[in-house]
């Protein structure tokens, strides 16, 4: 079975767009700490899987050891989320019959 690549000028372009919403995010960090945080850690996720893709199509592996500062990332947007989800399970009123 053949694997679908993306090609470079593809991977630019995601990459483009991916650092737009870092950069609003960035930007606009003091609309919403929690949420824009969480964007912009996931953003740098996304852009560093982009950057590997694209050293992997172009043969050059300049990134090194990218998965602990994925995890890194990862883990302060999981924790983050999921001290948000237990906030609105616990703001959520009590139905009474």
């Amino acid at each position: 079975m053949k694997k679908d690549q993306f090609d470079t000028e593809t991977l630019k372009h995601i990459r483009s767009r991916l650092d737009t919403v870092y950069v609003i995010a960035k930007k606009n960090y003091n609309d919403n700490p929690e949420l824009m945080e969480t964007i912009e850690s996931l953003a740098q996720i996304a852009i560093m899987f982009t950057n590997i893709n694209l050293q992997e199509v172009s043969n050059q592996k300049e990134t090194s050891s990218p998965q602990g500062y994925i995890l890194s990332k990862l883990s302060h947007s999981y924790s983050r989320m999921t001290e948000y989800e237990k906030q609105k399970i616990k703001d959520f009123p009590e139905w009474k019959l």
